[in-house]
């Protein structure tokens, strides 16, 4: 009887233990979202980044949120976003202006998380101007596919005026050779008759013809004479 008492309580005791246990289980995992609040999750542009250019900004956050508000100031102190934020789930997109001058810039945001607790925070970060191109060299622009002038080749000097043609040398040569031949014939001539000039000879027996020719005509003509004689004489 004791013992049948005592495993009734003891039955009684663990059923609310766990029942304890059960109801803590319970509480804990319906809070746990409450408990969970929302946070940014990534940003473009991000956290002190540099940029040179931006279109818009962009915030992605761990849960969906609601009623966003997105400011972006300039260095100059004034705003420089363009409409109205777009939710889309858990990603807010704002749209910027054109032409943003450089400088640092701050982007402020608030939302409000499925719970209902606001979200806000800023991001800082940098717009610097764009490294200006710098214009291609006369060089690079000819490596790049301009063709360069290849030089003219300088026309071939003609054959009279510095070169001698092989026929002209030829015949300089045979006119030497025959100049050359003809002196010497005269020298030869000269060294014959003992260095007397030819012409001379040529008028010394020229003078010789002439006065044998002249004697030869004279003669007959005594002879002639003289038998004339003899016959007159002897008939």
């Amino acid at each position: 009887m004791k013992t049948s008492f005592l495993a009734a309580r003891f039955s009684r005791l663990l059923a609310a233990v766990l029942g304890v246990v059960l109801g803590t289980a319970l509480g804990i995992a319906s809070a746990a979202p409450a408990l969970a609040h929302t946070a940014l999750k990534r940003s473009d542009p991000e956290k002190n980044a540099k940029v040179e250019s931006l279109e818009r900004v962009e915030l992605e956050f761990t849960q969906p949120v609601r009623l966003p508000t997105v400011i972006l100031r300039g260095p100059d102190g004034e705003t420089y976003h363009t409409g109205k934020p777009k939710v889309d789930g858990a990603l807010v997109t704002q749209d910027v202006a054109d032409d943003l001058p450089p400088g640092s810039y701050t982007i402020a945001y608030r939302v409000v998380s499925p719970d209902g607790h606001p979200v806000d925070g800023e991001i800082p970060f940098t717009l610097v101007a764009p490294e200006p191109t710098e214009s291609p060299t006369a060089e690079e622009e000819g490596g790049d596919g301009a063709a360069t002038p290849e030089p003219t080749a300088s026309a071939e000097p003609s054959a009279g005026a510095g070169e001698t043609p092989a026929g002209g040398t030829s015949g300089g040569s045979g006119d030497a050779a025959d100049e050359a031949a003809g002196n010497a014939a005269p020298a030869s001539t000269e060294e014959r008759s003992g260095g007397v000039p030819a012409w001379v000879w040529m008028v010394v027996f020229g003078l010789a013809g002439i006065g044998i020719g002249l004697a030869i005509s004279l003669r007959p003509k005594k002879a002639g004479g003289e038998q004339t004689t003899k016959a007159a004489e002897d008939r």
